[in-house]
Parts: structure tokens; C-alpha cells; sequence
């Protein structure tokens, strides 16, 4: 049965909010640098220690890599991270992955979602990712406020097709590549919904059985949420693999004040920084609200 999940009472964030880089906990820096740099052509940034931040050609930032020495992977019933996702500028650049992960040997899974075109896999921490590409946002339909999503099959030959037609092997994710959402493990949807709908201000966008998609501006979604596996669960021990942290970016002073106002008014803890508001969901991920300005590659 499909839940019913009132959006009246919420304020909506800024609708030019994106999602910004994501910080993941790895059992081993080295293992997990071969794999973002030699199979999904992440470019390093910078590595202090313990410590790697990898991005774009071009130097944008958005994955950060902490070790933890031997950690485990997450456990299957836990909340936490489902997935994050990887936002590539065009099919060709979907092709092109694809290409490289068949020649790697990594096993993935698909999806067309209407909206977009997916790949699924796994790091060596078995951290799930999403790789995709979306459709013109003209093309997406809309019914009584909720865009149209599916799982259909991909047409993953058309899709290598066009990677091969594509001029040139990559050496790292082309600019324009960006962390398009986080998909999370929750216990409970409606509890989700009042911190990312209600507080934090994002749209919903569909409600499926067991899960929830919220987002910013009329994407499709910038946040998932879902308790396939994590029903009344409680958060990933601090000592296995999985999420550390995600960035919201909201793109000027005044939306940031907005979000902040409303978590002070939901009487939840923050921790104020230059340009940026850190908070916990209910199930104690991390988040950092933050300006532009403030989301650079340093580790400093």
C-alpha cells in the first residue's frame, strides 16, 4: 500500500540546493584508490594520511575516502548509506563507464527509471554506487505533483554503442560530473519524512512502498530513502565500512539561514561552522549544510 505523507506543513528549501560531496569510511585507502581512480576514473586531489579526496578533471571535489583500518563492511540490516550517486554530463559518458567496468569484470546492475539511465555497483567495501545519466528534464512526466519513475531494463548495448562512438579514452570523470543524490537506509519512513521534508525542506517527489524521494527545484530526486532492509534498524557500527558524512550545498547566505531556522525550531543540535551548519539525521548521518564557498577539496 502506498504511504500518505502530507506535504502541506513543510517550507521547501531552495530549489537551487544540490547535493555535495560525500565522505566514505574504507577498510583499506590503498585498495579503495585503485578502485576509484583505475575503474571510475576519479582523479586524487589530495591524500593527507589516513585521508584521500578524490573529484574531477577539473579538480571539482566529490568523494572523500577515510580509512579504518580493517573495518567490515556495513551490515546488511543497518541505516546508513544505500547508495551514492554519480551524475555524468551525457549517455556517452554512461557508455563509456559501462565500457570500463566490462573490461574491469564488475559485476553491475541496471536500470532505465524513466527519468534517467542507471548502472549499480559495489566498491570493495561493498559501498554501493550509482553511476547514471539523466533524461532532459522535459521529457520527465508528472502526475499530481509526483514524477513518473520506473525500474525497466536498460538498453545497455545502445548505451556502449555510444561510448564507443565517443572520441577518446578518459583519464578522469569529465567537468560537469557531479554527486547527483544519496539514496539512504532508514528505519522508519515517516520519520524520515518530517527531518528531510518537513525540517530540512526538500519536496517529495514519489512515495513507494517502503520507501520516500525528496528533492529540490523539481528534480526528480536529490535525497532517497528507503527501509527495504533497514526496518526499525538502528545506524552501522562507527567500525565498519559506509557513509561518514553528506554535503547539502544551498547556494547563498539566506537559504542557509532558513534551514537553520527551521532546525532550531525542531530544537535538534547543530554545530555552526564558517559558512556551513552540521547535523545528524535520526539515525545519526551526518550532514553538512553548506555554501558554495565552503566545499573545497582541502582535507585541512
Amino acid at each position: 500500500m502506498q504511504q500518505q505523507i502530507s506535504s502541506a506543513e513543510a517550507a521547501s528549501i531552495h530549489p537551487g540546493t544540490t547535493i555535495g560531496r560525500v565522505e566514505l569510511r574504507v577498510a583499506d585507502l590503498e585498495r579503495s584508490l585503485q578502485f576509484y581512480q583505475q575503474v571510475l576514473y576519479f582523479r586524487l586531489i589530495e591524500r593527507i594520511g589516513q585521508k584521500a579526496v578524490l573529484g574531477t578533471e577539473d579538480g571539482s571535489p566529490l568523494l572523500v575516502l577515510d580509512e579504518v583500518p580493517g573495518a567490515s563492511p556495513q551490515p546488511r540490516r543497518s541505516t546508513g548509506l544505500y547508495h551514492f550517486a554519480i551524475l555524468v554530463p551525457g549517455r556517452p559518458d554512461l557508455g563509456r563507464v559501462l565500457l570500463r567496468l566490462a573490461d574491469a569484470g564488475i559485476a553491475i546492475g541496471q536500470a532505465d527509471h524513466l527519468v534517467s539511465e542507471a548502472l549499480y555497483l559495489s566498491d570493495p567495501d561493498r559501498n554501493g554506487i550509482e553511476v547514471y545519466r539523466d533524461r532532459p528534464r522535459d521529457t520527465w512526466h508528472w502526475q499530481n505533483g509526483l514524477v513518473q519513475m520506473a525500474t525497466d531494463p536498460l538498453d545497455l548495448q545502445a548505451i556502449a554503442n555510444e561510448g564507443l562512438r565517443d572520441a577518446g579514452p578518459w583519464e578522469s570523470l569529465p567537468s560537469g560530473t557531479r554527486i547527483g543524490h544519496m539514496h539512504l537506509q532508514v528505519a522508519d519512513i515517516p520519520q524520515a519524512a518530517h527531518f528531510y521534508h518537513t525540517i530540512l525542506g526538500f519536496d517529495i517527489t514519489q512515495s513507494l512502498p517502503g520507501a520516500l524521494f525528496v528533492s529540490a527545484g523539481g528534480y526528480h530526486h536529490h535525497i532517497g530513502l528507503n527501509t527495504w532492509n533497514s526496518r526499525g534498524a538502528g545506524p552501522a557500527p562507527e567500525n565498519t565500512a559506509g557513509l561518514r558524512s553528506f554535503e547539502i550545498v544551498l547556494p547563498h547566505q539566506d537559504a542557509l539561514a532558513a534551514v537553520r531556522a527551521r532546525l532550531i525550531a525542531h530544537h535538534l543540535p547543530i554545530d555552526e561552522q564558517e559558512q556551513a551548519i552540521v547535523v545528524a539525521d535520526p539515525w545519526r548521518n551526518r550532514i553538512r549544510l553548506a555554501l558554495p564557498s565552503s566545499t573545497d577539496a582541502s582535507l585541512a
